[in-house]
């Protein structure tokens, strides 16, 4: 295989990355508190020439790129519902019994009294703790904008905890919208944000945008396995002649 065809291969492979993380997004345009991935791509010289005329540029996938940037916020009006403002991220118990991070706030009681997410997963305080509702306090309870959680008499029940995920591209999906933290990267609670109750964020993907990335990563990829096409068969052309010759 030639080195056309190789730079061509590694520039389809990263395409191919880029075509489902962007379907990825688009999946989830309705999903609260979701936040639009990308890759992270750098072209590459093994030569290491230093020549920019010389150079054989590879295409490398170096990581996910995560935008945090916030999604719009709409009212539900359930009382368990809640959305973060901010750059702080929400935590939650994760299934091997760590912290996990993300901002869905469409939260709901289990039959253990605890506040979970659509998908089961406990929120935690401050501590890393899961948050639980006294029954007696039931649905009658209210959440400051700094996550404190009263029931009806102003007794304080717990707090929701926020945490400052320092750099979110670090953080790893590991689904149902939650990240986890790799070792090295310890988020700690932070007060720089704040809760409102009875909304939730929606997803900060922008359909629109997607689907014009989606179409522009699709007539890349088209072109890079023409251009591997073309040497295939230059190759077997010349391979052809020479054939003819002896």
């Amino acid at each position: 295989m030639g080195t056309t065809n190789y730079v061509s291969l590694s520039l389809a492979t990263a395409l191919q990355r880029s075509l489902d993380m962007a379907a990825h997004n688009m999946a989830n345009a309705s999903t609260a508190g979701f936040k639009t991935s990308h890759p992270v791509l750098e072209a590459v010289d093994p030569t290491n020439s230093g020549s920019p005329t010389e150079a054989i540029n590879y295409v490398q996938d170096k990581g996910i790129y995560i935008d945090p940037s916030q999604g719009s916020m709409v009212a539900t009006g359930n009382t368990f519902d809640i959305a973060v403002s901010g750059d702080a991220w929400l935590g939650y118990e994760s299934p091997d019994g760590g912290v996990a991070y993300g901002r869905d706030g469409r939260l709901t009681l289990n039959n253990e009294g605890q506040l979970v997410t659509t998908g089961g997963s406990p929120i935690v305080d401050v501590s890393g703790t899961p948050l639980t509702i006294p029954q007696e306090a039931g649905t009658s309870v209210s959440i400051a904008i700094d996550g404190t959680v009263s029931d009806q008499n102003g007794g304080l029940i717990g707090q929701i905890g926020m945490f400052d995920v320092g750099n979110p591209s670090l953080l790893e999906p590991i689904g149902n919208g939650l990240f986890g933290a790799p070792n090295g990267v310890n988020p700690g609670p932070t007060t720089t944000s704040t809760i409102a109750q009875g909304y939730i964020e929606q997803s900060n993907v922008q359909p629109v945008v997607e689907m014009i990335h989606l179409m522009d990563i699709q007539r890349s990829y088209e072109r890079a396995v023409k251009l591997m096409n073309n040497e295939n068969e230059l190759t077997k052309q010349a391979i052809e002649r020479l054939g003819r010759v002896v």
